[in-house]
């Protein structure tokens, strides 16, 4: 049994794990990677990278659709789906090679296998070879969770990660759970072809977001022919020769049952705390995820953990700024603690949506008097030319001090609209300051502008 000493040990090459080491090895940390799997985690190879790139190939499907509307004749449009979904694995694939590359630029140790704590400054990989550290951090991630009454069988009753490497589409799809998964898939099979629906026992599409956004993007949804049914659960699944019939019950106690050629089952995660031993190091959990502080660090205070493991929100970015707050305090740096306040959540479907801050209701419910803001797409130069006109930009202002509580875009490239309104909340910008901003015209960008004069009623192009 071999041993060799680290300052910091990372479980988890995901996009918590490798931005720690990145940064570790910038701050002289002698630095080890341990990755069961390969790097990038979950985010990069099975997660975020590979179903934005099969979104890609549904957007570029639906703009030779309707290639004429643009002046342009686009003959024999078809979809070749194996070619899809080998394009989305080998973006995934590229990536995570440049991840490895990035640990070899950063001295960064690089070790396969699966670690497990022997306390709170002892690994042992592969139940053969031991490590020590001064301090560990955990990345492990999360997995899919599955329905109590119907595991994942891998073939029709599916998990996101076999829905990114399907052998053909299915002609009849069921999505379980309407979260940023379960629509951003929904809505990339219905452009493939696959007739969709969609159940969700929430009343609305992507139920953490501002009602307002929810009901457009079902809207949207309604015009694809994809079919929601919101606040309906699903009782039983039945497979049968390669095919499910799901019985779903809807809220006034309605039995209906779907057919399906497969069922992708999208209702959250759970953390991957198995067979770490924790309890050996001392490490508590709490709802089943690792209980953490502010800085990221466990009951076991050489011992952190980042990412999904520890706890929502459940994002990649959220888990790099956590790696990064995590060995900055390991270092003594005067980082700041962790706040999750001014997180941007983004969903990539068709159209795009994304938020930060407040909802409306949560505003109010927190007694704030508002003043709202709300500017369509229809009436942005911009969005016309590109012919992208469906949704809207909302902000929410506090009406006594102006602060920007929150925001809430639908509609073209909202995910990357979403960045301006971080910049300003992180500076406490006010309606006036983002007002008083000069924007680059035609851009989409203007609409932020626009909807903060109409929250003041200084409205121009409204």
């Amino acid at each position: 049994m071999t041993s060799t000493h680290y300052d910091i040990a990372i479980i988890g090459g995901g996009p918590g794990g490798y931005v720690a080491a990145i940064r570790a090895a910038q701050l002289k940390k002698k630095t080890a990677v341990i990755e069961r799997a390969a790097l990038g985690g979950i985010c990069l190879n099975w997660g975020c990278i590979p179903t934005k790139a099969l979104l890609k190939s549904a957007e570029v499907l639906r703009t030779a659709q309707k290639a004429k509307k643009y002046g342009v004749s686009v003959a024999g449009v078809d979809v070749d789906f194996p070619a899809v979904i080998k394009r989305s694995r080998q973006v995934a694939e590229a990536l995570s090679k440049g991840v490895g590359f990035l640990m070899q630029k950063n001295e960064v140790t690089v070790i396969a296998g699966r670690a497990k704590l022997l306390g709170e400054q002892q690994l042992l990989i592969d139940g053969e070879t031991q490590i020590s550290a001064d301090h560990i951090v955990i990345g492990t991630g999360a997995r899919p969770r599955p329905l109590p009454n119907a595991p994942f069988d891998g073939a029709v009753i599916i998990s996101s990660k076999e829905a990114l490497s399907l052998d053909s589409i299915p002609e009849k799809l069921v999505v379980v759970g309407a979260g940023a998964i379960g629509v951003e898939f929904a809505d990339f099979y219905a452009a493939m072809g696959s007739q969709v629906t969609i159940v969700e026992m929430l009343p609305q599409l992507l139920p953490i977001e501002d009602a307002e956004i929810s009901i457009e993007l079902q809207k949207m949804f309604k015009r694809k022919k994809i079919k929601a049914l919101l606040e309906t659960t699903v009782e039983q699944i039945l497979v049968s020769k390669g095919k499910a019939k799901v019985s779903v019950k809807s809220g006034s106690g309605a039995i209906q049952e779907l057919e399906a050629d497969k069922v992708l089952v999208a209702i959250g995660v759970q953390g991957n705390i198995e067979d770490l031993g924790l309890e050996t190091a001392g490490v508590e959990l709490e709802k089943g995820w690792i209980k953490t502080n502010r800085y990221m660090q466990t009951s076991s205070p050489g011992i952190y953990a980042i990412g999904d493991v520890s706890g929502p929100p459940w994002l990649a970015h959220v888990a790099s700024h956590e790696g990064i707050t995590a060995v900055e305090h390991i270092a003594g740096l005067n980082v700041k603690p962790m706040h999750y306040d001014n997180v941007p959540g983004c969903t990539y479907c068709t159209p795009q949506v994304a938020s930060i801050g407040l909802t409306e209701k949560a505003a109010r419910e927190a007694g704030y008097e508002l003043k709202i803001g709300k500017f369509p797409y229809r009436a942005s130069g911009k969005a016309m030319a590109a012919g992208e006109t469906d949704g809207f930009t909302k902000l929410i202002y506090d009406a006594q001090y102006g602060e920007l509580l929150g925001a809430h875009i639908i509609g073209a490239e909202a995910t990357e609209l979403i960045g301006e309104i971080g910049i300003a909340r992180s500076l406490e910008a006010t309606h006036e300051a983002i007002l008083e901003t000069i924007h680059a015209h035609p851009t989409l960008s203007e609409m932020i502008m626009e909807a903060s004069g109409l929250a003041l009623d200084r409205g121009i192009h409204l």
